[in-house]
C-alpha cells in the first residue's frame, strides 16, 4: 500500500517554496478572509494561498506571482474555519464509507476516522488495503482503525483477529488508533495478546480509544496504565470529570441511542470545567436519518447554544481532534503546510457551512449544484451483492430453545424462561415475544430462540445487516420471515419487511449484504420509513437497525446471540450452542 500520510514528494515541497519565492502561483487564492486562528484563538484578516491540496502560506501578503490559471475567491462576506473532523465513524452504518464521505463533506467534516470491523470481517488484508487506499484518493481525509476485538464472540476469531493480521493492520500509514476496546474486561482479566497489540500500537504512535460505559474510577486508572489514551462512553458530567482527572482526551458524544452532548455540556460547566482543550466531539457512527440535520457542525452547533466559547466549539471538533491523533501538522487549523480543508461559513454563529474546500476542491460551492463526487467500482476490492449458496427450509425454523431472549432497553438484554408455546406457525400479536433466528450467512449452523420486547406485531423482518453480517430473522409469523427471506436473496441482501404474504418495505444492501450504494439522503428516506413501519407495529426503541446489530453485540450485558450460540457475557460462557444444518 502506498504512502498515505501527505508527505509530500521532494519535487512537491520545492514547488510550495517556489510560490513564496515568486516563482509559482498558488492554483486557488482566499482574499479578503476572515478565518479562524486556532493557535492565536482570535479572528484574523488576511489571504490564504493554496497550491492543489495544500495551504502554502497564510498572512497579509499577497503573492508576487498569480497566473490567469490561479482561481481567485474574495472572502468579503464569509467567515472562514478548518474542515471538521469526525474521529469516530462507523462507516457502514447502511451507508458506506464512500457514500458517507460525501455527505459528510457537504456539512464540513472533511476528516473522517473510520471503524474496520466490516473491512477485518469481510475482506482480505489486500482487498481492505486496496480500498483504504481508492478511499485516500477522495476530496475527504480518510483514516481508520485496527480492532483489537470483534465486538462479538466469532466462530474463527483466532484467524480473523491473528496477532499477524492486527500488526499488519497497524502497520498502515492511514490507521491512526487500536480499539474501540469494547473487549477490555479480556484486557483486565489479563489477555496479554491484546495488551500486546496495545503496547504495538503505542510503539508505532498510535493512539488507543476506549469503550468504557459506566467504568468506575478504579477501571479508568487501570485502562489508563495499559494505555487507553481516549473515550466516548461518558454519560455525565462526573464521568467527564473522571476521565479528565485521569489524563483522558474525552469524546463528548451526540448520537442516535446517546444524545448525551446536552447534558453532559450542562454538567461539566456546573462542575465548573471551562477548560476545553482535552475535548473533541463525535456523533458514534450513527445510522443515516440521525445526520438529517448535519454531522460534526450539527455538535458545534448544540456546543454554542450550551455557551460553550465559540473559538473553543469550533477547535474541539478541529484542532483538538488533530492534535489528539498526531496529524496537527496536516489537519485541524488554517495554517501554513496543512491541507486546504476550509469551510465558508455566513456567521461565527452558524457552523453549517455554504462552501466548502476539501483537499483544495471544492466540494461545496453556493449556486453550483454540479460538482462531481470520484466512483468507484465495489467489485474490484470483493464487495459484492450477497449470493447465499444455500436454501432456507421450514424445519429451519424450529423453535425448542427453553430460554430466550429479554430487550429491556434499547441496549440491556437478559435471559428468560419461554412460556409460549414455540411450536406454532404464527404467535399472538397479545404479547410482545417474537421468533428469533441467527443464521450462518454460510448455511452451517443456527441459532433459534424468542426474542421478547422487540415488538409486538412485526409478522417478518429479515436482515442481512448484521454485526457479522450473518441473517437475521425476527418476526411473528415463520411465512413471512421466509417471505422475507426470500426477497433479501433477491434483492443482493438487505433489510425486508413482509406482512400477510406480502413485502411491504424493503432497503436493498449490495455491498456483502451490509451497505447499501444508494447516496446518504435516500438512505434516509427509507430508514425513516423502516422506523415508521416498525413503530406503528410496537417496536418501542429508538434505533431499529442499532438494535439488529446489538443483539450479537457482546460489550453488552447479559445475554446475546452469536456465531457461538446464545452467550452469557456476564460469565463469558455459551448457555445453548448453535444447531448444525
Amino acid at each position: 500500500m502506498s504512502e498515505q500520510r501527505y508527505r509530500w514528494k521532494s519535487h512537491e515541497l520545492r514547488e510550495h517554496v517556489a510560490i513564496i519565492d515568486g516563482k509559482k502561483s498558488p492554483t486557488k487564492l482566499l482574499t479578503n478572509a476572515t478565518y479562524l486562528h486556532s493557535y492565536l484563538h482570535e479572528w484574523l484578516k488576511g489571504n490564504i494561498w493554496i497550491y492543489h491540496d495544500r495551504i502554502v502560506y497564510v498572512g497579509e501578503r499577497f503573492p508576487d506571482h498569480v497566473d490567469d490559471q490561479c482561481e481567485i475567491i474574495d472572502c468579503s462576506g464569509y467567515v472562514l474555519v478548518p474542515g471538521y473532523m469526525e474521529p469516530h465513524t462507523h462507516s457502514f452504518q447502511l451507508y458506506n464509507p464512500h457514500t458517507f464521505a460525501h455527505y459528510a463533506s457537504k456539512y464540513g467534516t472533511t476528516t473522517l476516522i473510520n471503524d474496520n470491523l466490516f473491512l477485518i470481517l469481510q475482506l482480505s488484508d489486500d482487498q481492505a488495503f486496496l480500498l483504504m487506499q481508492k478511499m485516500n484518493a477522495l476530496p475527504s481525509s480518510m483514516y481508520w482503525w485496527c480492532r483489537f476485538d470483534g465486538q462479538t464472540e466469532l466462530e474463527r476469531e483466532e484467524e480473523q483477529l491473528s496477532n499477524a493480521r492486527v500488526k499488519r493492520w497497524l502497520e498502515q500509514e492511514t490507521v491512526l488508533q487500536g480499539g474501540e476496546l469494547t473487549g477490555w474486561p479480556k484486557l483486565l482479566a489479563e489477555d496479554n495478546l491484546m495488551l500486546h497489540w496495545i503496547q504495538e500500537a503505542k510503539r508505532m504512535k498510535r493512539k488507543i480509544e476506549g469503550h468504557f460505559p459506566g467504568a468506575s474510577e478504579k477501571t479508568l486508572t487501570k485502562m489508563m496504565l495499559l494505555g487507553a489514551d481516549c473515550d466516548h462512553e461518558a454519560m455525565t458530567g462526573t464521568e467527564v470529570y473522571t476521565r479528565l482527572l485521569h489524563g483522558y482526551t474525552v469524546s463528548l458524544r451526540y448520537s442516535s441511542i446517546r444524545p448525551d452532548l446536552p447534558t453532559l455540556l450542562q454538567e461539566i460547566k456546573e462542575l465548573g470545567i471551562h477548560q476545553y482543550d482535552k475535548f473533541i466531539l463525535t456523533t458514534d457512527g450513527s445510522p443515516p436519518s440521525f445526520y438529517e440535520e448535519g454531522v460534526i457542525d450539527r455538535l458545534i452547533r448544540i456546543a454554542l447554544e450550551h455557551g460553550v466559547p465559540v473559538i473553543d466549539a469550533y477547535n474541539m471538533a478541529t484542532v483538538n481532534v488533530a492534535r489528539h491523533y498526531g496529524i496537527e501538522h496536516l489537519h485541524g487549523s488554517i495554517a501554513t503546510g496543512r491541507i486546504a480543508n476550509i469551510n465558508f461559513l455566513r456567521a461565527k454563529e452558524d457552523p453549517t457551512p455554504v462552501q466548502v474546500l476539501a483537499k483544495g476542491k471544492w466540494v461545496k460551492r453556493e449556486g453550483d449544484d454540479s460538482i462531481a463526487w470520484p466512483s468507484i467500482s465495489w467489485d474490484d476490492y470483493g464487495i459484492e451483492p450477497l449470493r447465499l449458496s444455500w436454501n432456507l427450509s421450514m424445519d429451519d425454523l424450529q423453535f425448542s430453545m427453553p430460554m430466550g431472549m429479554h430487550m429491556k432497553n434499547a441496549v440491556i438484554m437478559k435471559p428468560y424462561s419461554i412460556s409460549i408455546d414455540t411450536s406454532r406457525d404464527e404467535l399472538s400479536t397479545d404479547h410482545d415475544e417474537s421468533f428469533l433466528v441467527l443464521m450462518d450467512r454460510h448455511g452451517k449452523w443456527r441459532v433459534n430462540t424468542i426474542l421478547k420486547g422487540f415488538a409486538t406485531n412485526v409478522r417478518g423482518l429479515v436482515s442481512s445487516y448484521s454485526n457479522t453480517g450473518d441473517i437475521i430473522f425476527i418476526g411473528k409469523s415463520k411465512q413471512d420471515m421466509f417471505l422475507a427471506f426470500q426477497r433479501m436473496c433477491e434483492i443482493g441482501g438487505g433489510i425486508v419487511l413482509a406482512e400477510n404474504g406480502e413485502v411491504i418495505h424493503e432497503i436493498p444492501l449490495p455491498l456483502n449484504g451490509m451497505a447499501s450504494e444508494q447516496s446518504v439522503e435516500q438512505l434516509i428516506d427509507e430508514e425513516k420509513k423502516l422506523v415508521e413501519l416498525l413503530k406503528q407495529r410496537g417496536y418501542r426503541f429508538v434505533d431499529p437497525v442499532y438494535s439488529l446489530f446489538f443483539l450479537q453485540s457482546t460489550h453488552l450485558p447479559y445475554v446475546r446471540i452469536t456465531q457461538r450460540g446464545i452467550y452469557d457475557v456476564m460469565n463469558k460462557t455459551v448457555l445453548f450452542p448453535p444447531i448444525m444444518r
